[in-house]
């Protein structure tokens, strides 16, 4: 049903520290940077392999303990929500259709969330 992992979240409260550590003691080099749609917000992707790592810095968003979000890259969106919706999966976000891709939130058994993406 999955073919690859899109990409992995994970909030940041100082992005500039944070990409300190991303970019200078764990080496990674960013491959694109999104301004947030707030002030002091931003988002940095890095890619690894063949998926991401994404971090991001927003008013709306804060770090847990909780866990990060993985996004699970399907290879048919429509089919796979179909079946969750039939299993009976709880969904935190119904499906979106965005310009460069589809993605829908779940939950998991325990209330993580899982991000199934489809980019176009």
């Amino acid at each position: 049903m999955f073919k690859d992992i899109a990409f992995t979240i994970y909030a940041v409260t100082d992005i500039k520290k944070a990409r300190a550590f991303y970019e200078g003691i764990l080496g990674l080099k960013p491959n694109e940077e999104f301004p947030g749609d707030k002030p002091d917000s931003m988002w940095i992707e890095y890619n690894i392999g063949s998926g991401s790592l994404a971090i991001g810095c927003s008013p709306d968003w804060k770090p847990s303990q909780d866990g990060a979000v993985i996004a699970l890259e399907t290879i048919d969106f429509d089919a796979t929500i179909a079946k969750l919706k039939t299993a009976g999966v709880v969904f935190k976000l119904e499906p979106q259709d965005y310009p460069t891709c589809k993605m829908a939130v779940i939950k998991d058994p325990d209330q993580n969330n899982i991000l199934i993406h489809h980019k176009k």
